[in-house]
């Protein structure tokens, strides 16, 4: 397995992996997220990751740009969210999200990100770093209802960071809608 960052050319094996892996209508509704993410400015920067089994795209990654407003807003903090994730399902099960995440997290850390938020599955992501946000002081774009707050989740690439700023995450202009915040 092969992890890299994407490249144009890899677009239209991406937005299959996502068809694929969400299943025929909510697959065409993801596809159709990150077709428009990519093209969104207000998403940038935005960092792509694959995972390559044998030449074939089998896992994607996206991480796209968020602004925190509130307090600490003053100060720039370099943050991103993950959404989404996808692996076909014949390679689900195996790890693949798992070293996208981690690859990825790695990655946005030498880029000089400093936060990385989440609204996953609460017995997923924590195993890679994530801990709940809403209840550390940052509200999620769109209001989560309380039994599934959990599944908002920060976290942060630069030790400390947590103590420096609170707010409410702003993403860009297509992922701020809110069919993209409710189950």
């Amino acid at each position: 397995m092969d992890i890299r960052e994407a490249n144009k050319q890899d677009v239209p094996a991406i937005l299959q992996v996502h068809q694929k892996a969400f299943g025929e209508d909510k697959g065409t509704v993801i596809s159709r997220l990150v077709n428009d993410l990519f093209q969104d400015t207000t998403a940038k920067p935005s960092y792509s990751f694959i995972a390559n089994d044998k030449d074939t795209i089998v896992g994607h990654i996206l991480f796209t740009h968020v602004n925190i407003e509130g307090t600490g807003s003053d100060i720039d903090i370099p943050a991103q969210i993950l959404a989404p994730l996808a692996v076909l399902p014949e390679h689900q099960n195996q790890g693949v999200g798992i070293q996208l995440i981690h690859a990825g997290i790695d990655a946005l850390r030498k880029y000089g990100i400093k936060l990385v938020f989440v609204l996953g599955h609460p017995g997923y992501y924590p195993r890679c770093g994530f801990i709940p946000a809403g209840s550390i002081g940052f509200e999620a774009p769109y209001p989560i209802p309380p039994e599934h707050s959990e599944a908002w989740m920060v976290q942060e690439l630069c030790p400390g960071i947590l103590d420096q700023v609170k707010g409410k995450v702003v993403c860009s202009v297509t992922l701020n809608q809110p069919e993209h915040w409710r189950e």
